[in-house]
């Protein structure tokens, strides 16, 4: 079987809860479509397109991680990061902006980089590199000067900054670390 119709396959089999299934399954249906009348370029385009669908619902997926706002304060969910994250190899991305009266901070979940593994060495290097380690329930984070990094299953990164470290500690435990590790899976 080609790798068109095992994609056009895969296509029919998406579940139909997804927001983007169905223009998924049609473009994907187009790019076969093209592939059997011999125009690469476009079947090319069309699965370009379709893996930007693809990535625009797993980011979707990503952001049910980011917390709540606490009582006081408000928050603000930007995908603008998934955007730039091509430049960096690729991967899932989704941000959320919280803030009260007086302050604010950003929490960051990023998945599937290739950045993150280099974050992971460090990570285990933390104390060889006099880097503080700040334990938010059984995850720990790294404490770079305030902003607070994490990694999740070795390729899911978390990071906050912009407010003291114990508000963002409090918000970053309510996030589902152990749901984090199957997401994408």
């Amino acid at each position: 079987m080609s790798y068109f119709r095992t994609l056009a396959l895969a296509a029919t089999l998406l579940t139909p809860g997804f927001a983007h299934a169905d223009e998924v399954t049609d473009t994907l249906k187009s790019a076969l479509s093209a592939y059997e009348e011999g125009d690469l370029s476009y079947a090319l385009e069309e699965l370009e397109f379709a893996k930007q669908l693809m990535q625009e619902m797993k980011t979707a997926d990503l952001e049910k991680f980011l917390p709540e706002a606490p009582d006081g304060w408000t928050r603000e969910i930007s995908n603008d990061v998934s955007t730039g994250m091509s430049i960096f190899g690729g991967g899932s991305g989704s941000e959320a902006t919280y803030s009260n009266d007086t302050e604010s901070f950003t929490i960051t979940i990023m998945a599937d980089n290739p950045m993150v593994g280099a974050l992971s060495g460090m990570m285990a290097n933390a104390s060889l590199m006099g880097i503080k380690l700040e334990r938010v329930g059984r995850l720990k984070y790294l404490n770079q000067d305030g902003e607070l990094s994490g990694i999740v299953d070795g390729r899911i990164l978390i990071q906050a900054s912009g407010a003291d470290v114990e508000t963002m500690k409090s918000v970053l435990a309510e996030i589902d670390h152990r749901g984090l590790e199957d997401f994408g899976r």
